[in-house]
């Protein structure tokens, strides 16, 4: 393939990086030693990928569901065809890497939440990550109880992981120029469990916020709550005014009856 006819594909929400300091940046903000493999989801053109495969004592994979991609990656690298997987991330399973990983991309727009799903639901393996986001995704990952960004995926990353936004990012440094800035995040994993049923954690968080004008009493008059307990003053809260250790006491009071 040459390498100046690789367009982006609207289906698969590419919008290219071509800021060689700003992919260089990105690259430098993994610092958890402890992983053994990076994983860079949408490698596209390679610009991370130049860096990525610079660093020696890891194991890299370069995860792109476009097959124009993978060629294109082949032309431009020699002896990259061991880090390629020609698949979509969001069906990978990562549990069967069977050790830390670090997570790293431009991710597609069209799926940012989904990645953000993915990781919670596999904190066990995945110790860092480090992500392009579109500016209002990330700042909603970022967002501190108190605000109106601030939701379902803003307290299950929250509750496992340290969130930083580490650098805001003008559209005119990818192609095509998105219509909207993008921000660089950086995850990091701080606890592998919260002192309370997971399970019942993430349906009571993602109850609160299906209907987030109303009080924490009236999303969750559906669950089982003793009587003892329904005079406690944070029931009178909204979703937004908990932080998450308010999430975690709320999860113990409610008991393990709902689960």
């Amino acid at each position: 393939m040459n390498l100046n006819t690789l367009k982006p594909k609207r289906k698969f929400g590419q919008n290219f990086l071509t800021d060689d300091n700003i992919a260089k940046d990105i690259v430098s903000y993994l610092s958890d030693n402890k992983t053994k493999t990076i994983i860079e989801v949408g490698p596209g053109k390679g610009i991370l990928s130049n860096f990525l495969l610079k660093i020696s004592n890891r194991k890299i994979k370069l995860i792109e569901i476009d097959k124009e991609c993978i060629e294109y990656l082949k032309n431009k690298f020699s002896n990259i065809e061991k880090h390629l997987i020609n698949d979509d991330f969001l069906n990978i399973d990562l549990k069967a890497f069977k050790e830390p990983l670090s997570i790293i991309g431009n991710f597609p727009y069209n799926i940012s939440s989904q990645i953000l799903f993915k990781l919670y639901e596999n904190k066990s393996i995945v110790n860092e990550m480090v992500g392009m986001f579109q500016f209002e995704v990330a700042e909603r990952i970022c967002s501190n109880h108190g605000t109106k960004k601030y939701g379902i995926l803003s307290v299950l990353i929250q509750a496992f992981y340290d969130v930083k936004m580490m650098k805001k990012i003008k559209p005119q440094c990818f192609f095509p120029a998105p219509n909207v800035d993008s921000a660089v995040i950086k995850i990091n994993k701080k606890n592998d469990n919260i002192n309370c049923d997971e399970i019942l954690f993430k349906k009571i968080v993602k109850q609160s916020f299906g209907q987030r004008r109303k009080t924490i009493w009236n999303s969750l008059k559906n669950f089982n709550i003793p009587k003892n307990k329904k005079e406690d003053t944070i029931f009178a809260k909204r979703p937004e005014q908990l932080s998450v250790s308010d999430f975690i006491y709320l999860t113990n009071l409610v008991g393990n009856e709902n689960i």
